[in-house]
C-alpha cells in the first residue's frame, strides 16, 4: 500500500502534480540563490580595496567548491533514482538499505574533498585556473574553508534528496532555506565583527562584541557557510529517522555492504562525472579569462565574470530544482511500471521550467544593469557581465531543457546516457571551440561568451532528440532493480 505523496506521483492528475511538486523545489532553489547573491552583497559592503578582487575571487571559489558538491551529488542522484523506483516498487527494505549505505559513501567522500582541499587551494587557484594577484590571495584562503567543510553540503544535500525521492518537496526545500537563513546572520557576523559596517547591519557589532567574535571579512562569510550548514544537518537526521524510518538501521546491518555500494556507485559515476564536465566548462571560461584577458595588476574581466556567474547560476538552480521534480516522477512511474506516465512527467517537467526560465530572461535583460551593480558599481567589470548576460541569457532555455530531461532519464537510472551527452556537447563541442578561439586566434571576449550560449542551445536539441527515442527507460531493469 502507498503512502498519499506516493500515490499522487503515481495515480493524480499529471500535470497538477509535477506543478505542486516542482514548483516548491524550483523555488526553493531560485531562493538558495537568491540567499547567495546576499552573501555577495556583503562581500560588496567591504573596503573598496578588497571588492573588486573578493568578487573575483567568489567566483572561482564557487566552481571549484562546486566541484566536489557536484561530485558528491552525483551519488545522491543515482540513490534517488533508487530509492525512487523502489518506493514505486513498495520495496520499503530496499530503500531502507539504499539509503543507508549511501549515506556512508556521501560522508568517506567529505572527508576525502576536505582534506584535499585544505592541501591543494594554492596549487588549485594559481597553477590550475591561473588566478593572479589578490584574487588569488583571497581565493586561496576561502577555498581552504569552504572545501574544508565539504561534509557539510555532501551531506546536507543527499539527505534532502532522499526525502524528496520519497515524495517530501516543501520539507526539504524549508529545511534548505532555513540554512541559508542561519548562513546570512552569521555572515554578517563573521564578516563585519565588532568593528565598523554598513547601517543596515549595525545591529551585529553588540552581538559580535558578546561573543568576541573577531572581523573576518571575505574569509567571515565561508567560515559563516559551514556552520549554518552543520546546524540544518540536525533536523533533517531527527525527520529521516522519525518520519521516513531511516538513517540508524538495525543491528548487523550498518556496516558497508559491497553489492548495494556498487549499485549505487554504478549509476552514480556517470552522474557525477557528467555534472563535473559541466562545472569544468565554467571553469574553462574562468581559465581562459584569467589567462588571456587579466594581468597581476588588471583583473577586471574575471571580477566582471564573478559578477555575472552568481546571478548566471539562477537559471541552473531553477532547472536542477525542476529537474529534481522530473527524477523523482520518473523513477517512481517507472517501478511501478508506468512508462507512458514517466516519460509524459519528463516532457512536463521541461515545459514548466521554460516557462519559469522565461520570466528570469525577461528580468535579466530588463534589469540586469541595476541588479549587477548593486554588487559592483565599477561600470568597467559591470559591462564585461553584461556583455555576457546578453550573449548568454536568451539560452537559458537550452540550459534548462538539457539538465531537465538529463534529471529524468537519471530517474531510470539511465545516467550513462547523460553523461555520454554532456561528453559530446561539452568536451566536443565547448572545450574545443573555446581554447582555439581564444588561444589560437585571439578571439574576444564576446567571442568566448557565445561559445557558452551555442553549447547551451546544441545540449537540448540532443536531450530533446534522446528523450524522445526512449531507449533511456531499458536503464531501470538493467541498473537499478
Amino acid at each position: 500500500m502507498h503512502d498519499p505523496a506516493t500515490r499522487r506521483i503515481l495515480e493524480g492528475p499529471l500535470a497538477r502534480e509535477v506543478a505542486r511538486f516542482g514548483i516548491p523545489l524550483a523555488l526553493g532553489m531560485a531562493l538558495q540563490t537568491t540567499f547567495n547573491l546576499v552573501d555577495a552583497y556583503m562581500v560588496a559592503q567591504l573596503p573598496r580595496a578588497e571588492v573588486g578582487s573578493a568578487i573575483g575571487a567568489l567566483g572561482i571559489c564557487d566552481q571549484v567548491a562546486a566541484l566536489g558538491t557536484i561530485f558528491s551529488y552525483g551519488v545522491s542522484t543515482a540513490t534517488s533514482s533508487i530509492i525512487s523506483n523502489r518506493q514505486g516498487a513498495g520495496d520499503s527494505r530496499g530503500v531502507q538499505s539504499a539509503a543507508w549505505q549511501s549515506i556512508l559513501v556521501v560522508g568517506t567522500l567529505g572527508i576525502c574533498f576536505g582534506i584535499l582541499g585544505a592541501v591543494f587551494a594554492g596549487p588549485v587557484v594559481r597553477d590550475v585556473i591561473g588566478a593572479k594577484g589578490g584574487v588569488a590571495l583571497f581565493a586561496t584562503r576561502y577555498l581552504r574553508v569552504v572545501v574544508g567543510g565539504s561534509f557539510t553540503i555532501f551531506l546536507l544535500l543527499h539527505l534532502t534528496s532522499i526525502q524528496r525521492a520519497l515524495g517530501s518537496a516543501k520539507t526539504p526545500v524549508s529545511l534548505l532555506l532555513a540554512g541559508n537563513v542561519f548562513n546570512v546572520f552569521l555572515a554578517i557576523l563573521f564578516m563585519f565583527g565588532p568593528g565598523p559596517s554598513p547601517a543596515v547591519f549595525a545591529w551585529a557589532a553588540p552581538i559580535a562584541a558578546f561573543l568576541h567574535i573577531p572581523r573576518m571579512g571575505m574569509l567571515g562569510a565561508a567560515w559563516a557557510t559551514i556552520i549554518a550548514r552543520a546546524l540544518v544537518l540536525i533536523p533533517i537526521l531527527i525527520i529521516l529517522a522519525r518520519r521516513f524510518r531511516i538513517v540508524i538501521p538495525e543491528r548487523g546491518a550498518r556496516g558497508p555492504r559491497r553489492e548495494e555500494i556498487s549499485r549505487i556507485v554504478g549509476v552514480a559515476w556517470p552522474s557525477s562525472a557528467q555534472m563535473v564536465i559541466r562545472i569544468a566548462a565554467m571553469l574553462l571560461v574562468n581559465s581562459l579569462v584569467a589567462r588571456f584577458f587579466t594581468s597581476e595588476t588588471d583583473q577586471i574581466a574575471t571580477t566582471g565574470l564573478g559578477l555575472v556567474f552568481r546571478v548566471d547560476t539562477m537559471a541552473l538552480f531553477v532547472a536542477m530544482g525542476w529537474g529534481s521534480a522530473a527524477q523523482t516522477f520518473v523513477g517512481q512511474n517507472m517501478g511501478a511500471a508506468k512508462e507512458v506516465r514517466a516519460s509524459a512527467s519528463g516532457w512536463l517537467t521541461a515545459i514548466y521550467d521554460g516557462v519559469t526560465n522565461l520570466g528570469l530572461i525577461a528580468i535579466l535583460l530588463v534589469h540586469g544593469a541595476a541588479i549587477l551593480r548593486i554588487f559592483d558599481d565599477d561600470p568597467a567589470p559591470v559591462g564585461i557581465a553584461l556583455r555576457y548576460l546578453s550573449v548568454v541569457t536568451p539560452t537559458y532555455l537550452g540550459l534548462g531543457v538539457g539538465i531537465v530531461l538529463g534529471n529524468a532519464m537519471a530517474g531510470a537510472g539511465a545516467t550513462r546516457t547523460s553523461m555520454w551527452i554532456d561528453v559530446a556537447v561539452i568536451i566536443g563541442l565547448q572545450f574545443p571551440l573555446s581554447i582555439v578561439a581564444v588561444a589560437v586566434f585571439g578571439a574576444s571576449l564576446d567571442t568566448l561568451f557565445f561559445c557558452v550560449g551555442a553549447t547551451n542551445v546544441v545540449s537540448a536539441i540532443v536531450y530533446c532528440v534522446v528523450y524522445g527515442r526512449g531507449q533511456w527507460r531499458r536503464a531501470v531493469q538493467t541498473r537499478i532493480v
